[in-house]
């Protein structure tokens, strides 16, 4: 972890800085890869018009061959003139006379001009190849420029034997077959000048870009990371959720920011909106009991010859009962309002456990049937004793509402097993489909204490429901009230491949087979 530290230490944790520094070295990248095409450019460019020059040059040199004079060593670009069969050169200027002559030509002999070379305009054809100059000891520029030990290009062109009268081969000293061998050298020293001075201006110019880039990158950082500041400031600040940020008319992403956080607002405005009006209810739920008992008690108390203790003893069961369940029902909303994993996940039998919730359940004299639409069980994956406090509460609330019967089905659909808890009671109005999940929420028509509802039997039931991945949703209908429990289905514990499966015949039982059960209170 230091390690990683200090090697991050070098880069900015502002902002502002980074993005500065980003666009300084990404227009470093750019001007690097510009400023090295323009020298490639500039160079090729001065190179050309060096070998254009240096090309006239051999052009004069060999008409002046031709006409029989020798040339002067005062030329521009350096020379040698190289007659085949002598060691000598016959003429040499522009630096190359600085090598001794008498100790033989200077320029190697490079293969005769057999090729195709290339041709001018005017007819003229040369050849050209890179030629080393050699470290001879000879060799004494003078102060001048030093030729000697490097490799330059060099252009050359023949004047072949019968080119040239006796007169013209006498005046430079050549037999008449002789073949005269023109070089000219071309030396590159001016372009690289040329390249260097404006390598020179452009890491100037580009050092003075980067400079400017960075800083206009960063004050353009900084003036649009003025509003987020501000919203910044106002969150910091917040002590009520019922306020709101206000949106800035600026760039989309500030707006977007501050709309976000006026959402997070409204939703911890809104939770904070639940919470309170869940404690109100809470604390009405348990004064309500604590009232009753404490009445009875105290009106015991106060007229002890003319109390029935069996009934007042019998009414402080019933409300201490009461607490016990709405403490009970609390305790479990705190835990799943925590958002802990379920605990001891299991393969449960939904079919098998339905089954036995309904035989369990104190219905009266109602029935209860529970069919399925195919064989087999149906398993799913979850806490046992919360999926069974799941069904109970569904089936506590339809039996608070139903008339005559309740209907329990359990089928596989879709990969999913579908639980559904049907009663005739009255029902529950379409704009009430969502409200009756809301915890201690009862609808008017069943708000009567007496028959033990707290209103956060649907609420633990969903809460349950979502924390084994599924959900529990209101079905519409027009007679009753229809609850639709939909969890993934799980794979049989004992589930392998090539077993075989038990018929539908014999003393096999099938869990999911249609039956109805009648139970007492």
């Amino acid at each position: 972890m230091n390690t990683s530290k200090r090697q991050r230490r070098w880069w900015p944790r502002s902002v502002r800085a980074r993005a500065a520094l980003a666009a300084a070295l990404t227009a470093a990248v750019v001007l690097s890869g510009i400023g090295w095409w323009v020298h490639q450019e500039i160079y090729r460019q001065s190179l050309s018009v060096a070998e254009e020059k240096a090309r006239n040059d051999l052009f004069a040199l060999v008409d002046q061959l031709k006409q029989g004079d020798v040339p002067g060593p005062r030329r521009s670009a350096p020379y040698e003139v190289v007659a085949t069969g002598r060691r000598t050169a016959v003429a040499a200027g522009g630096g190359m006379e600085a090598f001794d002559r008498s100790a033989g030509h200077v320029l190697p002999s490079p293969p005769a001009l057999t090729a195709p070379v290339p041709e001018t305009p005017d007819g003229w054809e040369y050849a050209s190849r890179p030629l080393r100059l050699p470290d001879r000891p000879d060799y004494d520029s003078g102060g001048g420029q030093d030729l000697a030990g490097r490799t330059y290009r060099v252009l050359y062109n023949d004047i072949w034997a019968g080119q040239l009268s006796r007169q013209q081969a006498a005046a430079l000293g050549v037999r008449p077959d002789a073949t005269l061998r023109a070089y000219v050298v071309l030396v590159p020293d001016t372009s690289e000048e040329i390249a260097a001075a404006i390598d020179d201006k452009l890491l100037r110019a580009g050092l003075a870009g980067l400079v400017l880039i960075g800083a206009v990158a960063y004050f353009t950082v900084r003036i649009a990371l003025r509003p987020v500041e501000a919203v910044r400031r106002f969150t910091a600040s917040v002590t009520d959720p019922s306020e709101r940020v206000s949106v800035p008319a600026t760039a989309h992403e500030i707006t977007a920011l501050a709309d976000t956080i006026n959402d997070t607002l409204q939703r911890l405005d809104h939770a904070a909106a639940q919470q309170r009006r869940f404690v109100a209810d809470a604390a009405h739920e348990l004064r309500s009991p604590l009232t009753t008992l404490l009445t009875s008690l105290e009106v015991a108390l106060a007229y002890p010859e003319r109390t029935d203790w069996t009934a007042t003893a019998t009414t402080a069961a019933r409300q201490t009962r009461r607490l016990q369940r709405l403490a009970e029902d609390l305790l479990l909303l705190a835990r799943l309002d925590t958002g802990a994993p379920t605990a001891d996940p299991e393969t449960v039998d939904m079919s098998a456990l339905t089954s036995e919730v309904t035989e369990h359940h104190p219905l009266g004299a109602r029935k209860v049937a529970v069919a399925c639409d195919n064989t087999g069980p149906a398993h799913v994956r979850g806490n046992r004793d919360q999926l069974e406090r799941l069904l109970r509460n569904l089936l506590d609330n339809a039996a608070r509402h139903a008339a005559h019967r309740i209907q329990v089905t359990v089928r596989n659909e879709d990969e999913q097993v579908v639980v559904t808890v049907d009663d005739d009671g009255p029902g529950v109005p379409a704009e009430d489909a969502e409200r009756i999940f809301e915890r201690f929420v009862r609808l008017d028509d069943a708000r009567s204490r007496d028959q033990g509802g707290t209103g956060l039997g649907l609420a633990i039931a969903r809460d349950l429901a979502e924390r084994h991945a599924g959900t529990l949703s209101l079905v519409p209908r027009t007679l009753g009230a229809c609850f639709e429990l939909r969890l993934p289905e799980a794979p049989a514990p004992d589930d392998e491949p090539g077993k075989d499966q038990p018929s539908s015949g014999g003393d096999a039982v099938d869990a999911r087979t249609t039956s109805s059960v009648a139970s007492s209170m």
